[in-house]
Parts: C-alpha cells; structure tokens; sequence
C-alpha cells in the first residue's frame, strides 16, 4: 500500500509565497480577477471553518478534539489566517511591523523582532532606526508605539544592542620590531594621555614618513584608533560625543553614530570609520600609520 506524505508546513507557506509572487507579475486586469478569486475562496473557506468552530465549542465531546486540533501548526496557522484564532504574539507583532516597516525603510533604516518575555518585546533596530540623531528617535517611537497599541500581549519594547560586526586588522600590522618607527608605527604619546570615556586626536608622522590624523577613545581603558575622519564626509572628530553608557561616539557635524569599539556606523551600516592598529607598550601608545 503506498504511503501518501502530507506537505509540511513549510511547504505549504512556500507554495503560497510562490503564488503571491506570481500574482504580483500578472498584468492589472488578471491580477484583480486572480485576486477576486482569492477573496471568494477565503470567505468560503472562512464561513465554513467557522460554522464547524462554532459547533464543535458547543459540543462537549467536540471541544477537547478542537482545542486538540488548534495546537497543530498547520491548523492553527489557518484558524489565524482567517482570524478566528488569535495569532500567538509573535506572528501577532511581526504582521504589526510588516505596516509600519515601508515608513522605516524609506527613512533607511529597519527592525527585527527578536522574542517576546513576560510582555515586552525585544527588538533590534537598524540603519537610520539605530542612530543617536532626533529622527532615529523618531523612528523608534514609532515601533514602539505600534507595538504596543497593536499587540495585546505587548506591554513595553526593549532596544537591543546590535552586534557591531569584528573590525579585522592583518595580525602582521599588529607586529612590533626592534625600531618600530621605521615599520610605519608612530608615538601617539602617554597611554594616561586619553582619558576613559573619551577621546584625543593626535597629527602623527613616523620616521619612514607616513602620516595620519587619528582619534584615539577609550571606554573602559580599551583603547580603538580611527583615521580622523566622520564616513559621513569626512569631517573631524576631534569634538566628537562619547557616550560610555551606550559606547557609541556620535560626530558633532551631522550626528551620525558609531560604536565606539568596532568603528562600525550605526546610522548607516554600509559606513564605517577606518580603523588603525594600536598597541601599548611600556606605557606608550604607538599607532601604525603605513597603508
């Protein structure tokens, strides 16, 4: 006897994914027909599904086989679809920022749900959403408030921090010799000459001749070196805002916002300050300047 295999879930959302896809490409008068069609099936499929909901709710020995019935994905899935289930809270939210989601894209930024725990939904934001500007501001209050007025089960929203991709710097850059100002290495001063929690800029020269203008910024007695020069245009940061709580530096010119310890521009993802290698020795802070 052969063995027919149900499609997965999985395979049925992608066979409707598939659909509205096509659907999209059709040309306007074919579109509306395929789309009045959907509409017809899904009112009878809805009227129908409710008509046995309803009854077996009033059936005593029918409702424990419903209730049975509802935890199965693929069932609750088409109860949800049709809304006469409510969706759990995470489809819930996730259908919530899908309409507010166009607003946050054309302003370049977006956002991720992460999880819902005990009310508050865990969020995290990027692009413009993530900066530290009045209209990343903005952009997150409105997250926030769609969230909460349009799911129930959410009470408060929680910006998580973003994962600050790794800055990679070639391990033989990090390399000191005997005489490192002729390796393109440059004395940036007394390590006790940045403070923590902020910044210095420095005009370097090494002996071999190659210059730089940097920044140097501690957060926490963790030292990073940048060129001295905002990704936005190029303008100096020498009065830069370092933000110890969020470790952000913000340039003072147009507000675009960095993560402090990775160079790695939270207002605009495809930016980033460029890097220098930096290392400490006997209490000196030497910067490689050479390409």
């Amino acid at each position: 006897m052969t063995t027919i295999l149900e499609p997965t879930l999985e395979e049925l959302a992608k066979r409707v994914d598939d659909a509205i896809t096509a659907l999209a490409d059709l040309d306007p008068a074919a579109r509306a027909v395929a789309e009045e069609l959907k509409a017809a099936l899904e009112a009878v499929h809805r009227a129908g599904l409710v008509t046995m909901v309803r009854r077996m709710r009033a059936d005593d020995a029918a409702r424990a086989v419903l209730f049975d019935l509802v935890d199965d994905p693929v069932v609750h899935l088409l109860l949800s679809l049709h809304e006469i289930v409510r969706p759990d809270p995470v489809t819930h939210a996730n259908r919530v920022l899908v309409a507010v989601r166009p607003q946050l894209q054309s302003h370049g930024g977006d956002v991720t749900l992460v999880r819902i725990e005990n009310g508050t939904a865990f969020v995290r934001l990027e692009g413009a959403c993530n900066g530290c500007s009045m209209s990343s501001v903005t952009l997150r209050n409105l997250v926030e408030q769609a969230l909460v007025e349009g799911v129930p089960a959410v009470s408060g929203v929680e910006v998580l921090p973003n994962e600050p991709s790794p800055t990679l710097i070639p391990l033989e850059s990090l390399r000191i010799g005997p005489n490192p100002s002729l390796e393109g290495w440059a004395d940036a001063g007394p390590v006790t000459d940045v403070p923590d929690g902020g910044l210095i800029g420095r005009s370097l020269v090494a002996e071999s001749g190659e210059q730089a203008e940097v920044v140097i910024v501690s957060l926490e007695r963790r030292l990073s070196a940048y060129r001295n020069e905002c990704a936005h245009e190029g303008l100096p940061l020498d009065n830069a805002l370092v933000d110890v709580n969020n470790g952000t530096l913000t340039c003072p010119w147009h507000g675009f916002c960095y993560d402090a310890s990775s160079g790695e521009c939270l207002s605009a993802p495809e930016a980033q300050l460029e890097p220098l290698p930096l290392r400490i020795d006997n209490g000196t802070v030497w910067i490689r300047v050479r390409e």
